[in-house]
């Protein structure tokens, strides 16, 4: 007999996607254990992308100076958080943080401006600088600069633009709760322009600000019908001084569902495990390369995350392999010596160790 698991990995390998029903249930239903859901997932992520894992650095190029209330982000125009505000980054600063992400194994580099938009002038430099980038290094370039019109969509993907980001974040019902100085259909309609005018779009969610389990199906559902390539499924981080807390939803457990959802309802897209893995799943972080195939690494925006390092060696311990480019040149992790979590250092306890 055919159980619920075969069910969702069939319909979803055949490129359908899951009832809302058996949506519901993914997120929900107890009695789905988790490992046969993440085997389940494992089988459509395998399909389409093997055992490789696609990482992404992520280069902040204007910090703060936001005129807009995501109450989520650090940079909103109401944070009290403690961070620094910068206008854009020089080119050479721009170039060396994309060739140190070359080289430290990313496949995809991706630059974010905070702000509502891009002005006319900026959106022109910014296309320079996607030129510049795809000539030098062998990384795919992104940005995530806020809304963009068909006109800004245009000269961007002239330019040769592999993918902009946009997030939805939440669903259309939930989105008045964390945000107010834009509408949910500004996203959509960025988002829209960017298939326009030929270039990739990456939009995902932020899990853990409030919403529902319907919440997280509309989202999911919505960015399939889209037809949206690159899903960053971030769970909630709390920073002081913004105005959504955590909500108390994100065990590990529930994160875990939430990356299988995304996998059942885009079979193809890669799904990545985003900002506030290292604090939501914690020890259970290798269990999300079974539904995602892709991760940030070194940090998220304004937030800190695990060193490449240590995202690499349990990549490799989970048995999955780095994507990489031509011009990574780190260490190949160690997948077959003794190694204890933290700081590297002498082995031996304290009290038992001979005093030098």
């Amino acid at each position: 007999m055919s159980t619920l698991y075969d069910k969702l990995a069939e319909q979803a390998l055949a490129g359908a996607a899951p009832t809302e029903d058996q949506a519901r249930q993914v997120i929900e239903d107890e009695s789905l254990r988790l490992l046969p859901l993440l085997d389940a997932a494992f089988r459509v992520r395998e399909e389409h992308f093997g055992r490789e894992v696609i990482i992404h650095v992520l280069n902040n190029v204007q910090n703060g100076l936001c005129p807009e209330d995501c109450g989520y982000c650090s940079q909103n125009k109401d944070s009290e958080a403690p961070i620094r505000k910068y206008p854009m980054k020089s080119d050479e600063e721009i170039f060396a943080e994309a060739e140190a992400a070359a080289k430290d194994g990313a496949s995809r580099y991706c630059m974010v401006l905070s702000g509502r938009g891009p002005t006319l002038e900026r959106t022109k430099k910014l296309a320079q600088l996607v030129r510049d980038l795809k000539s030098k290094y062998p990384v795919d370039v992104c940005i995530s600069a806020g809304i963009i019109d068909d006109e800004k969509a245009k000269i961007l993907g002239d330019a040769g633009l592999d993918r902009l980001n946009h997030n939805l974040n939440t669903s259309e019902a939930h989105y008045n709760e964390v945000t107010s100085t834009h509408t949910y259909a500004d996203r959509v309609a960025t988002l829209r322009a960017a298939n326009k005018f030929g270039i990739g779009t990456c939009s995902g969610l932020i899990v853990g600000m409030g919403e529902g389990t319907d919440d997280l199906i509309e989202v999911a559902f919505r960015l399939r019908e889209l037809e949206v390539p690159s899903i960053p499924v971030n769970f909630f981080i709390p920073i002081d001084g913004t105005q959504v807390s955590p909500d108390g939803s994100l065990t590990p457990e529930h994160c875990l569902r939430v990356l299988c959802l995304m996998r059942f309802v885009n079979p193809s897209a890669e799904i990545r495990m985003a900002g506030g893995r290292e604090g939501n799943l914690r020890h259970m972080q290798p269990l999300g390369l079974y539904p995602a195939n892709s991760l940030f690494v070194e940090g998220y925006l304004t937030t800190r995350g695990d060193a490449s390092r240590e995202t690499y060696q349990m990549i490799a311990d989970a048995g999955f392999t780095i994507s990489g480019n031509s011009d990574y040149d780190g260490p190949l992790p160690e997948t077959n010596a003794f190694r204890l979590p933290g700081p590297l250092g002498d082995l031996l306890k304290p009290d038992v160790a001979a005093q030098s």
